[in-house]
């Protein structure tokens, strides 16, 4: 017998896919409840508006990146390492922020791409250094575009693979300092 939970389980996987897929915008409840077997109003049911199933995915992720700010920034290096960790985990959540990643410069105050912008600066920041020269904010970037299209063109990779790619990329962007 199925329960709600399952239900909601197998909405929320669908749904996942299939952002990290087609991408938030091109995706429809009527696209989750087809790849579900079930119809758009079972999925409207337990997910209405489509915006309560993007707030659910996101909750996981939002929760280590609030972890990762939290962290001790210890040194540089750490800090990539568990840059690159949260970036290969959550493929999925990055993707599907893709679209908010590009307009969060001109998110207006109290918006989701305000937050984006607010985490995407703390981890720059982090990573440049204080007071960093044009070498350093350019390596800093590169590493932070790196991550982002990284994870989002490799969806169909094994997560241990993106991982260790995306690793050694980060050491060739920005090698250790000291």
């Amino acid at each position: 017998m199925t329960t709600a939970d399952d239900t909601r389980s197998r909405i929320l996987a669908a749904a996942r896919e299939l952002f990290a897929e087609r991408g938030y915008a091109a995706t429809s409840l009527s696209d989750i409840a087809a790849a579900v077997g079930l119809t758009k109003t079972a999925v409207a049911y337990h997910f209405h508006p489509k915006d309560r199933l993007a707030s659910e995915l996101l909750a996981p992720a939002g929760e280590d990146m609030i972890t990762l700010l939290g962290a001790d920034a210890g040194d540089r290096e750490e800090l990539v390492t568990a840059l690159v960790s949260f970036a290969a985990r959550h493929r999925a959540v990055i993707r599907l922020l893709l679209e908010d990643l590009a307009g969060s410069d001109d998110a207006p105050p109290g918006s989701p791409g305000e937050a984006i912008r607010t985490f995407r600066n703390e981890i720059f920041n982090r990573l440049a250094g204080p007071d960093p020269d044009g070498p350093a904010r350019v390596r800093s970037w590169a590493l932070l575009g790196a991550l982002q299209w990284g994870v989002a063109q490799t969806m169909n990779l094994p997560e241990e693979e993106v991982e260790a790619a995306l690793m050694e990329a980060a050491r060739a962007i920005l090698p250790p300092s000291g």
